[in-house]
């Protein structure tokens, strides 16, 4: 074969290396920055070199987070996720924000205080700010504010009710978005907090985001501490948990079913009865069945997913009897099996086996017996 020569002055096109990322890093009121990230290099020596590049001093007190719709912090364990044309952001560093923000949401300012905590239930996503706010005690402050936040803002609510319903909604999404991290404890909680939580389910029942956090909140509580299952099932009844399911917002029938789930699976064995009878009572499968499987939208996955839940946890209910059996003694129980044969088969056998001899028909009997499910 003809071997082909690439002239000596052509250059051929090397592909960078493995460990070197393009990205543009932005920085308010700069022109983005095009550089090349060696991801063998500490994080902290590229960060300096950002920082150099716009004469800001105190580099320690920066870090670089995705500049998307996440804000994610990068750090040494996630740096690997860069891609080539990443866009980054040069910001300040975890601990500077956390501390930052908690300082923010004790502003007087409601306006400002307003801001602080949506602020703050966005970083709350992330685990790296969220870790950083969490040393700070931050956890402690936002149940405090939760626990004394209707009393001391009731003038607020009479005169800026919809500045309080915000405020509350973003204080519950960090305080979810803090503890789903499994960085703090569900055991920590006091009872006030707790019967705050339980009263939001009726008191905000038509601000949706309010609503929807609180039952988060209680599911969490009664899967992650027998304590506060405890505590929860103490103020929380199918009663004020079944009208949620007749209303028309899916999201919100998802978790108030996830709710009446982690309270079946966590209740003691003599108290699961008691509480399908509730429901029974309740007519709870009604009330599913005319609000959510016969409704006009498509049933998404949590949904389908709890559902199923409700229907296991109900089904095993029945196991004990299912498996207890028949005393041949007790002529009730004879009737009752008699009975259900009857109902089943004889409809269709009678008219061609009135004729039968007897032993013919204790034969059709004990196989009808055994399609039923008898041994």
């Amino acid at each position: 074969c003809p071997v082909v020569l690439a002239p000596k002055n052509s250059s051929v096109a090397m592909p960078p290396p493995a460990d070197i990322v393009k990205v543009a890093i932005e920085w308010p009121g700069a022109f983005p920055k095009l550089m090349e990230i060696d991801q063998k290099k500490p994080l902290s020596s590229i960060i300096k070199e950002v920082c150099d590049g716009w004469s800001l001093a105190n580099h320690d007190q920066f870090a670089l987070q995705h500049a998307d719709s996440s804000n994610f912090y990068i750090t040494e364990k996630n740096r690997n996720e860069i891609k080539n044309g990443a866009i980054l952001r040069l910001t300040t560093s975890p601990a500077q924000n956390a501390q930052q923000l908690h300082e923010r949401i004790q502003s007087s300012s409601m306006d400002a205080k307003l801001e602080a905590l949506k602020d703050l239930a966005n970083y709350s996503r992330d685990v790296t700010f969220a870790q950083e706010f969490i040393n700070l005690d931050g956890i402690s402050l936002l149940t405090q504010m939760v626990e004394s936040g209707t009393e001391r803002y009731q003038k607020l609510q009479k005169i800026m009710k919809p500045c309080f319903g915000d405020m509350l909604s973003f204080t519950l999404t960090a305080f979810v978005e803090l503890m789903d991290h499994g960085i703090v404890s569900w055991d920590t909680f006091s009872v006030a907090f707790i019967k705050k939580i339980a009263s939001y389910v009726n008191k905000f029942a038509s601000d949706i985001s309010i609503l929807q956090r609180s039952l988060a909140i209680l599911e969490s509580m009664v899967l992650n501490s027998h304590d506060l299952y405890q505590k929860v099932a103490q103020e929380i009844t199918i009663g004020q948990l079944i009208p949620h399911l007749q209303g028309t917002d899916q999201e919100i029938q998802t978790y108030t079913i996830a709710v009446i789930n982690a309270l079946f699976l966590k209740a003691p064995d003599d108290k699961r009865q008691e509480m399908a009878n509730i429901l029974a009572q309740k007519q709870l499968r009604s009330i599913i069945l005319s609000h959510v499987i016969r409704a006009q939208r498509a049933i998404n996955n949590e949904m389908a997913h709890q559902l199923y839940v409700l229907q296991v946890l109900t089904f095993n209910l029945l196991e004990d009897r299912m498996m207890t059996k028949m005393d041949p003694q007790d002529q009730a129980q004879r009737d009752i099996i008699f009975e259900l044969r009857r109902i089943a088969f004889d409809a269709e056998t009678e008219l061609n086996n009135s004729s039968g001899s007897m032993e013919k028909r204790k034969s059709m009997y004990t196989r009808d017996y055994k399609k039923l499910g008898f041994i």
